[in-house]
């Protein structure tokens, strides 16, 4: 087995977990190498074995597991360099919430047990793809958590008028527009009144930010739909992002998203679900009060 270290950041409080798991990958005799940035910065705070060399990208890698150390951008960022391949990953949180990095830090010896035994399943998450006439986001058009338009130079609201298949859903007035996953429902969209959606549901939610519109809520779609978008506003540029990229658009620009054709695989280890991550994350079924 073979396994990549990808982070972005490590800080002094980082370094007895990254040093741990390093630990634990050389007494469970795991082959280890290391996004090369990330290795100079961990060189600098701790003592790295020789063994663990840096890689600059996956291609032409046996690499069989990506571990994250950070939080949901971590891994969010680790999907961009993974691509196509579809490389499994295991996110180690060492952030805040951390609905994809699940593994808390304090676990992490026991994930890396489960995971030289075999006591893991693969999870594949749908991901979006940014169907466009210009050339923005380069060969990276997809997205794990959402797609979003908003507006941009001005404080004055857009108008997005939206079709589902070719067909004209409703025009929204508001400060922007999300389309999520299902992974992404716990993201942005959930902070904008979206719901929560189980990962392997096959929808897309469709949230509005800050709408003019009262009457217009988020609403769920089949991920087998074409969602496109015509913008229109006082400025003549708008926002455009795919996580946590982003690029400049026009009322030009021809956009549409799908379900992309590739997905994100996520290692759940055993006795870890999603719904304990609700559990945790969110505190459902806890009376705070007592």
């Amino acid at each position: 087995m073979h396994v990549f270290l990808f982070g972005q950041a490590v800080t002094d409080e980082h370094v007895p977990y990254v040093q741990e798991l390093i630990t634990c990958l050389q007494n469970e005799q795991i082959k280890t190498s290391a996004y090369s940035p990330y290795r100079a910065l961990l060189a600098e705070k701790l003592a790295l074995p020789n063994t663990i060399q840096g890689l600059d990208a996956l291609k032409n890698t046996d690499v069989d597991i990506v571990i994250t150390l950070g939080g949901d951008g971590t891994i969010l960022k680790a999907v961009t360099l993974i691509g196509q391949r579809e490389t499994p990953i295991l996110g180690i949180n060492l952030g805040r919430l951390g609905f994809l990095a699940s593994i808390e830090n304090k676990y992490t010896s026991q994930a890396i047990r489960q995971i030289a035994r075999g006591m893991y399943t693969i999870e594949g998450r749908t991901m979006l793809y940014l169907e466009t006439d210009r050339e923005i986001f380069g060969e990276m058009r997809f997205a794990l958590n959402d797609f979003t338009l908003h507006k941009r130079d001005t404080s004055s609201m857009i108008t997005i008028h939206t079709y589902i298949n070719g067909d004209y859903l409703t025009s929204y007035w508001a400060d922007g527009l999300i389309i999520s996953t299902p992974t992404g429902s716990t993201g942005y969209s959930l902070s904008c009144g979206g719901p929560i959606i189980f990962p392997n549901s096959g929808n897309f939610v469709i949230t509005p930010v800050a709408p003019h519109n009262l009457n217009v809520r988020p609403i769920v779609i089949s991920d087998t739909s074409v969602i496109s978008f015509e913008i229109e506003g006082r400025s003549t540029h708008f926002l455009c992002t795919l996580d946590s990229r982003y690029e400049t658009v026009t009322a030009e620009y021809q956009l549409a998203v799908r379900r992309c054709d590739f997905k994100t695989k996520l290692i759940l280890l055993d006795n870890f679900s999603f719904l304990k991550t609700i559990h945790e994350k969110l505190t459902w079924g806890k009376d705070t009060r007592n």
